[in-house]
């Protein structure tokens, strides 16, 4: 890598602003709040509307969908478009 044109890479803590969970990763956010890990380390924390702790597709909220509804929705607006 070409020294000087990258952004700073180092460990933050991101917390789910919805349940609370944080976890550690490597990332070039930054922040001016602090926390101090489970390894004794302070490191940024940086806050977050989602995460995997509260996104309906990892938690098994997600909705099932109504696929024959939305075909039926599609024919009213367009039509029956089959080839001839």
């Amino acid at each position: 890598m070409k020294p000087g044109i990258h952004p700073d890479y180092h460990p933050v803590v991101f917390q789910d602003r919805t349940t609370g969970d944080r976890f550690l990763t490597r990332s070039t956010a930054t922040s001016e709040t602090y926390v101090t890990w489970e390894d004794g380390n302070s490191y940024p924390l940086v806050t977050v509307d989602v995460t995997r702790y509260s996104h309906p597709f990892w938690t098994g909220g997600r909705q099932v969908l109504d696929t024959q509804g939305r075909v039926e929705k599609f024919r009213r607006r367009y039509g029956d478009r089959r080839p001839s």
